[in-house]
């Protein structure tokens, strides 16, 4: 005859429900956020949703987010909420790639690139806040890239919005950080303008989806996993954050006017024409302009002849001499409203 097990301790119910219920962490960035309005919003909808009490974890120069990434991980977090710039996005997100645990955004920089191309709020802290707890996840795809540095040394890095060689990380490399913190996105402008003062041309060798060695003479070369850039810039019309493919665009003006041609573009076609059934029948019969090249593919090898800035969503990563970069399909979950 069975003996009927004895009932389970309150203690013993305790530490059970404890186990079963989530826990969200919080990794941001000291210098762009108020951590007294982030913990007074997190207060009230972790207690909502009856989750663990929330971990809190601060980056730093030396520690911009993986390693605090890597301490929430091992202490149990199921949600890992970024607060903080692109930068601090990134590198939450190479430290979730591949885990259980959910990407949250609290967007706090200038870009907020991710959050922008996932249409989430860009500005209200509680709604950003309360998706990361009452939300659902998203899987994503992740962009990884092998890079071989000026020096010889090599990197591994991920990205979640683009990449870029060329004009287009050295004009990031140029910023005016002071000028950055007063106008923001405007900045770029002036550093699109110094940037411009040179002459950017570039040689490379590529190699997409092991179709063979091609060579091209361009200004910048991105790739992206989506497409859409502040200012309602649509720059990669076509890419999906989910499509297991990049969306690549190599910008090639021979003359400085060959610009014009390029924001034109970029502005009035892809912003603009192609949001209508019009527009689209209009761009139909406009014959596509050889300043801008776009491709797509899920891998993509690039030697340069001499060492270009290269950037990683949005931050300056130095210079490289090589890369190669792939898709990681779905590696990644990003809360999103449900």
């Amino acid at each position: 005859m069975s003996t009927p097990s004895s009932p389970a301790s309150p203690a013993a119910a305790r530490a059970q429900a404890e186990t079963s219920r989530k826990t969200a962490a919080v990794v941001y960035n000291p210098i762009k956020v108020s951590l007294r309005d982030i913990k007074k919003s997190v207060k009230r909808h972790q207690k909502e949703v009856g989750w663990n009490e929330t971990l809190y974890y601060a980056t730093s120069v030396e520690d911009p987010g993986g390693g605090v990434t890597a301490q929430a991980l091992e202490a149990g977090a199921d949600v890992v909420i970024a607060a903080g710039g692109d930068g601090t996005v990134r590198n939450v997100a190479e430290a979730l790639r591949g885990t259980d645990a959910s990407l949250g955004l609290l967007p706090s920089g200038t870009g907020n690139l991710l959050a922008r191309n996932l249409k989430l709020s860009l500005d209200h802290l509680d709604s950003s806040i309360a998706t990361a707890f009452h939300g659902v996840d998203r899987p994503i795809d992740v962009g990884v890239v092998d890079i071989e540095n000026a020096d010889g040394s090599r990197d591994r890095r991920v990205f979640v919005v683009m990449a870029g060689l060329g004009l287009d990380a050295k004009m990031l490399a140029n910023t005016n950080d002071k000028l950055k913190k007063r106008v923001g996105w405007l900045a770029y402008v002036d550093a699109i303008v110094r940037s411009l003062r040179d002459d950017n041309r570039m040689n490379i060798r590529y190699d997409l989806d092991g179709t063979g060695k091609k060579s091209m003479r361009t200004n910048t070369i991105i790739l992206g996993n989506c497409g859409l850039l502040p200012g309602n810039l649509m720059l990669l019309p076509d890419a999906a954050i989910d499509d297991g493919i990049f969306d690549i665009v190599a910008l090639r003006p021979e003359r400085k006017i060959d610009w014009l041609g390029i924001w034109l573009k970029i502005v009035w076609e892809n912003g603009v024409l192609r949001r209508s059934r019009t527009g689209r029948r209009i761009m139909e019969h406009t014959p596509e302009i050889k300043t801008v090249r776009y491709m797509k593919g899920s891998e993509l090898i690039v030697r340069l002849d001499a060492p270009q800035d290269f950037e990683l969503d949005g931050d300056s990563h130095g210079m490289a001499v090589a890369i190669k970069a792939w898709v990681d399909p779905l590696a990644l979950r990003v809360r999103v409203p449900a």
